[in-house]
């Protein structure tokens, strides 16, 4: 389960008040797309809408409403009254970041009264089935779901003034106004896809990216050449051109599968090293492929036993990567025998029991490890 939904799930059994903020939309270059979650409590905080500043930004108002339900009056314990926020942060100097463009932030204090809802969004999630959160920001009525074709889960419930064609072809979380000229957020809470993490904007790189974009998949795509990325790409790809591509790492959400092949043997050995260090630090990378033949793998793995990896950590490397059989150099071939790979571990990890699967990093436990 995801990290955020994982904490809100063990903050309700445990009635501890709670806030989750959502990216709601972005203008400019931002550190996270909209529809980025995270949850806060009065000393502790669940997956990230982007690190840095904002985060400290986002801490301070959403204790700050934690703080003043604590004095409100005829507060029961453990509850918390419905209320809302909708915050414009701008990512300049201020707040010590260069990325120069706004975010716009909802935050929501989680109410008791409302575990029914995230029981039904958790069910849609194991499902498989994308759901849409109805978030009125104008007043304290309580959430309401809604299918992707627009139709209400409720079916029985009261006219909103939302009309399907605001969640029908729209594939991402967005603030709206309803026929009243209401405020809601529209929030898509996708159901589990497995994050490739696709170091490289090379010829085989791209290949690969072209196969997975037509895979229940979400592509994190990284180089430091910003010039090598296509202009167009599917939603589900998302372009980190950076300097710093070993940052991406920590980037990457638990379970993450990762692959690296780019232009430079020296930026594959960092980037190998970034990944195991995070993996034995955290025990939360899915999978880590190295393009390569033996001949390099022996080389990485005769530098990195000098640097003091252990055996057990560098076994933790695949690398040549793809299936057996397929022996063709050209990039497309590259490509589906590493997609395949990648689609034969997805079945695994989606079918072995959950007590093999990776340790959760951020929530105390991913209910049933999915990530």
């Amino acid at each position: 389960m995801t990290t955020w939904l994982a904490a809100l799930r063990e903050l309700q059994n445990a009635a501890v008040p709670a806030v989750l903020v959502t990216v709601a939309e972005i203008q400019g270059s931002t550190p996270r797309e909209a529809g980025a979650r995270m949850v806060y409590t009065a000393d502790k905080q669940y997956d990230t809408i982007g690190g840095g500043h904002l985060e400290w930004r986002a801490a301070q108002i959403a204790r700050g409403m934690l703080e003043a339900a604590g004095k409100e009056p005829g507060q029961q314990q453990g509850q918390l009254p419905a209320q809302r926020r909708l915050e414009r942060i701008a990512l300049g100097p201020s707040l010590g970041q260069c990325c120069g463009g706004v975010v716009f932030l909802t935050f929501e204090r989680i109410d008791q009264a409302a575990v029914q809802t995230w029981k039904e969004l958790e069910s849609h999630w194991r499902s498989g089935t994308d759901i849409w959160r109805a978030l009125p920001l104008d007043n304290a009525e309580p959430v309401q779901l809604y299918e992707t074709d627009g139709e209400a889960c409720d079916l029985n419930g009261p006219d909103n003034g939302l009309h399907a064609t605001l969640f029908r072809d729209v594939r991402k979380t967005y603030v709206t106004r309803d026929a009243y000229g209401r405020r809601w957020l529209l929030d898509l809470c996708r159901a589990h896809q497995p994050q490739v993490v696709l170091f490289g904007a090379g010829h085989v790189g791209a290949a690969i990216v072209k196969v997975l974009s037509n895979l229940p998949c979400r592509v994190l795509w990284v180089d430091e050449r910003e010039d090598m990325f296509p202009e167009q790409l599917p939603p589900q790809i998302t372009v980190e051109a950076t300097d710093v591509p070993n940052a991406a790492v920590d980037m990457a959400e638990p379970g993450a599968y990762y692959l690296v092949m780019t232009h430079s043997h020296a930026l594959d050995q960092q980037l190998t090293e970034r990944i195991l260090k995070r993996d034995a630090a955290h025990g939360d990378v899915g999978w880590f492929g190295l393009i390569g033949s033996y001949t390099k793998r022996k080389q990485f793995e005769h530098r990195l036993t000098d640097r003091g990896y252990t055996q057990e950590q560098l076994n933790r490397m695949t690398c040549p990567i793809g299936i057996p059989g397929i022996y063709g150099k050209e990039p497309a071939s590259i490509a589906i025998a590493v997609v395949a790979q990648l689609m034969q571990l997805w079945e695994l990890r989606f079918t072995q029991p959950a007590r093999n699967k990776f340790p959760p990093a951020l929530a105390t436990h991913l209910l049933d490890g999915r990530g």
